[in-house]
């Protein structure tokens, strides 16, 4: 028996997969309204309201009220990487609709998870930080080198600051769709947060879908070496 932590009641709340919608749209670390979470999750409201009670009361969501409203936001981002790991296990979902096989090859082109870049573009730039010998594979970790930190601080990112961050650093995140890594961890943070300040990264209204702009386009394959 695995006595060292208590999976099941955490395992139970992602058993059900209006919940699960639920979390993934809260993955981009954004507050959500109920009403918005409901209609993201196809339920009714009284319907999400109750799992919404049920994530908040298991501490996976924390809410805020504000007024007549609630918004919603994840609890602890360590979540994503976890529903990420059991997506690398699940045989792959069969869209319903076109606008759902739309949206799932947007997810699986270019992401967030959590606060970090994912999917083919995330995994393709984390390679070519690798090639460049800015970042080199230590275990489950991605450690920068001093090469790496000057490229990253003549890109505009503090990394010390980054360093200092009360979370890990720059641990290689198993990216769910394409079965390889990309970075993760403050440094990832760091580093998306700088794509969407330079405008190469757009988010995608109701989905954690991003889009590369062409100003995006040419800055990853001038910068980086990568064509998207």
């Amino acid at each position: 028996m695995f006595a060292d932590a208590a999976i099941a009641p955490v395992a139970s709340l992602l058993a059900d997969p209006a919940r699960v919608a639920i979390l993934f749209a809260l993955s981009d670390g954004r507050e959500i309204s109920a009403s918005e979470l409901a209609l993201t999750a196809g339920v009714t409201a009284p319907t999400a309201s109750v799992h919404l009670a049920r994530l908040v009361e298991g501490g996976l969501v924390d809410v805020r009220p504000e007024g007549r409203h609630r918004y919603y936001r994840l609890a602890r981002p360590e979540l994503i990487q976890a529903m990420e790991a059991l997506a690398v296990l699940a045989p792959p979902a069969t869209p319903r609709t076109h606008r759902q096989a739309r949206i799932g090859r947007a997810v699986r082109a270019a992401r967030t998870c959590y606060d970090h870049l994912a999917g083919r573009l995330g995994v393709g730039l984390t390679a070519a930080l690798v090639d460049r010998g800015a970042l080199r594979p230590a275990g489950v970790e991605l450690e920068v080198t001093p090469e790496g930190v000057r490229f990253f601080e003549d890109f505009g990112i503090d990394v010390e600051a980054a360093r200092a961050r009360r979370r890990g650093f720059a641990p290689a995140c198993l990216d769910w769709s394409e079965r390889l890594p990309h970075l993760a961890g403050s440094l990832g943070a760091a580093l998306l947060a700088r794509l969407f300040d330079l405008g190469w990264l757009e988010r995608t209204p109701g989905s954690r879908a991003v889009q590369i702009t062409l100003d995006g386009r040419r800055g990853f394959s001038q910068t980086f070496g990568v064509e998207s």
